[in-house]
């Protein structure tokens, strides 16, 4: 495959494994982001809220997801992203990202995208909006 106009309805694309989520990862993305909330960084604040262990924040999921079109960017962009978090990512996750056609128009492309865990599990769900320039 060459392009992404080139999919036919119900073609994927290539998944992507992301590294194991580190501490670093999430100390980064906290920066960046100005998420401080230390249930992302620091392990007892993360249990005194309940939680098995530190979880990432879902921003940062949701970010990820853009690495599956980054290497399609001089076809178009995305439009529109709509998701919904379906599951934690702890430390040490590894996610794998997913992109299916879902709908195909003109200068359009409707993807199901999904961001699952080792087991198995979605923990992000929802649609990428790709549109041609």
């Amino acid at each position: 495959m060459t392009t992404l106009y080139e999919l036919q309805v119900g073609d994927s694309l290539e998944e992507i494994r992301l590294a194991p989520v580190s501490r670093l990862d999430l100390i980064k993305y906290a920066g960046a982001s100005g998420d401080f909330n230390p249930i992302h960084t620091i392990d007892e604040e993360a249990t005194k809220a309940g939680l098995p262990g530190i979880i990432a924040h879902g921003m940062w999921t949701m970010g990820n997801l853009a690495k599956l079109f980054t290497s399609f960017y001089e076809e178009g962009f995305i439009q529109d992203y709509t998701i919904r978090f379906k599951g934690m990512v702890f430390l040490h996750d590894v996610v794998t990202l997913k992109a299916t056609l879902n709908e195909k128009q003109e200068n359009v492309l409707r993807f199901n995208v999904a961001a699952v865990n080792e087991q198995g599990r979605d923990v992000l769900s929802g649609e990428v909006l790709y549109r041609r320039y």
